[in-house]
């Protein structure tokens, strides 16, 4: 209270403040996420060996998994960096993470450093928390008008829908002990 008046978030934040920051961590994740697919396809086994890994993993058809990880990874992290449908960026990521998550981390316990679940979670929260605060106005979401997609709706699309279709892609590719290659 102000003088008998309440004061509201947008006097005591400077919003400019809270989009670059948005900005910030929008670029951050979404190119960290982008790197990664970038990597599956020109780094170390490149996609063929991603795709026997995959494979080694119980993930069948390795090579067409290797494939859309990759595309997905490099797609929704530009998207999520861009701000460009932003909830729809960040539920490919979840979806992504939890597939990850589960396949690769789960039992390794929660630390990255023992290959643990810490990072895929990390980055599927962020995810989600970017598409709940919205892309901020210095996104192409904004630029285009479609900025209204946060809060609630933000949040359903990317944490729901993300978990939903990781959890739909596991119960349709993930045979653990089985090895199909392509």
């Amino acid at each position: 209270m102000r003088g008998g008046s309440v004061v509201f978030a947008t006097e005591i934040v400077n919003v400019d403040s809270v989009n670059l920051g948005t900005l910030v961590l929008r670029v951050a994740i979404g190119l960290t996420f982008a790197a990664h697919g970038y990597a599956k396809f020109f780094s170390g086994g490149k996609i063929a060996g991603t795709g026997g890994w995959f494979d080694s993993i119980g993930m069948r058809r390795g090579k067409m998994h290797a494939l859309t990880a990759a595309s997905t990874e490099i797609v929704a992290g530009v998207m999520l960096a861009a701000g460009l449908l932003t909830p729809f960026a960040a539920m490919a990521m979840v979806a992504t993470m939890v597939v990850a998550g589960w396949t690769v981390h789960r039992d390794k316990g929660f630390f990255i450093v023992g290959e643990g679940w810490e990072y895929t979670f990390v980055l599927a929260v962020i995810a989600v928390g970017v598409a709940t605060i919205g892309p901020g106005e210095f996104s192409l979401d904004s630029a285009i008008g479609l900025d209204g997609l946060h809060g609630v709706a933000g949040l359903v699309i990317s944490a729901v829908g993300g978990v939903a279709a990781g959890a739909a892609h596991l119960a349709v590719f993930f045979r653990p002990g089985s090895v199909e290659n392509d």
